[in-house]
């Protein structure tokens, strides 16, 4: 076993796609220190700069003097609290849905959810970009799954017509997506949705609390809450929390309690948690200029890569630097972490072969100052001096 282990670790390096563990001492914010130095932190999901927000902190103390720590058990048993109850009321009322339900992380809620509406004999409809959680969502449904190509409405449409008359049909897309920072056509899915007779799960993860009015996503943005079945999203992103939630119908609520396995069997969210996750949801809606400081960052640094020669893409607080092979990539990003700017290189197999990037995100936190500077690091080492050098 053990030359097993070693064999598969030594591949993994042989490949270039060997990862390591980075510690972060202190709180998260838009300089974090990483591995014992400070950094400016460009790869960090806290986009609104809410994960050491001082109503959270508060928040978590009164719950704890209110709840204690831990929640004992499972929601079916005996672990569904008050504050469980408060935060779907709340997630509902910031989602204009009739009802919602918390899962204890993103994974399980797309896990659960897709192993809940479909089975064998239907079908899936999945796009090619789709997070990892998705993707096994789909395999551990064990429902025939029709992979189309990334937001090609063309391709969704002609798998639809192929797919058996009588099975039930799930489309599944991210509204924003977390590796490549564009955004899917959702009113062009949903109609093909509704032509074709097919249900449409919607992962928010990172749509939630950026983008639509008061934070509440994409679906939301484009005035699609009543046409879109299931919206997934999280509570440890821009909301600077953990967990995640679904929206939806109360019948929809109903049968994930029911049949969802990864909200049944595991012992639920602690109150503390939940706590933070709803003054999250406050702060976000009370205060919008968070979500354009945070657009204003983004264009900022996005047109500043672009003019130093950078292939970037996305239209979102991600933004994807494309590289193209694991090893340049790799030592890109190691050049900008010893210029003081954490910057974290994606490789296969969490994007395809020959696409490996810096994924770089911008939080509301970060100022002017530091951007310019994250942007001096990056001219060093951009294209044309490269070419110079």
């Amino acid at each position: 076993m053990a030359d097993f282990i070693e064999q598969r670790l030594e591949e993994i390096r042989s490949r270039n796609l060997y990862r390591e563990l980075k510690l972060v001492d202190g709180e998260q914010d838009s300089t974090v220190v990483l591995d014992g130095r400070e950094v400016l932190n460009l790869s960090s999901n806290n986009y609104l700069g809410l994960a050491n927000h001082p109503a959270l902190k508060e928040a978590a103390r009164q719950a704890l003097d209110r709840y204690g720590c831990g929640s004992g058990a499972s929601r079916l048993i005996s672990g569904n609290m008050t504050a469980h109850e408060e935060l779907e009321q709340r997630l509902a009322r910031f989602k204009g849905t009739e009802a919602a339900l918390v899962f204890n992380s993103g994974y399980q809620a797309n896990v659960g959810i897709i192993a809940t509406l479909v089975e064998r004999d239907d079908v899936v409809l999945s796009d090619q970009l789709n997070h990892a959680s998705i993707i096994d969502g789909c395999r551990l449904s064990r429902a025939a799954v029709s992979v189309y190509r990334h937001c090609d409405m063309d391709h969704l449409e002609s798998l639809l017509r192929a797919a058996p008359a009588k099975a039930r049909k799930l489309i599944v897309t991210e509204s924003v997506f977390s590796m490549d920072g564009d955004i899917a056509p959702l009113r062009e899915l949903v109609e093909l949705a509704e032509r074709h007779g097919a249900m449409v799960m919607v992962d928010e993860a990172h749509g939630t609390g950026v983008r639509g009015p008061n934070g509440a996503g994409v679906v939301a943005e484009m005035a699609l809450g009543d046409r879109v079945l299931v919206q997934m999203g999280t509570l440890g992103k821009a909301l600077g929390a953990f967990g995640a939630y679904v929206a939806g119908s109360a019948r929809l609520r109903e049968l994930l309690i029911n049949r969802a396995r990864s909200f049944i069997f595991t012992t639920s969210l602690p109150p503390v948690i939940l706590a933070m996750a709803g003054a999250a949801v406050d702060l976000a809606e009370k205060e919008p200029e968070r979500q354009c400081t945070l657009r204003r960052n983004t264009e900022r640094l996005r047109s500043g890569l672009e003019r130093l020669g950078y292939t970037v893409g996305g239209s979102t607080q991600i933004i994807p630097v494309m590289v193209g092979e694991e090893q340049p990539c790799m030592e890109l990003a190691a050049r900008l972490l010893d210029s003081g700017f954490y910057v974290q290189g994606i490789r296969p197999p969490t994007v395809p072969p020959g696409t490996s990037r810096l994924r770089v995100t911008t939080m509301a936190t970060h100022t002017n100052e530091q951007l310019d500077r994250a942007l001096d690091a990056f001219a060093r080492n951009s294209p044309h001096e490269r070419k110079r050098a």
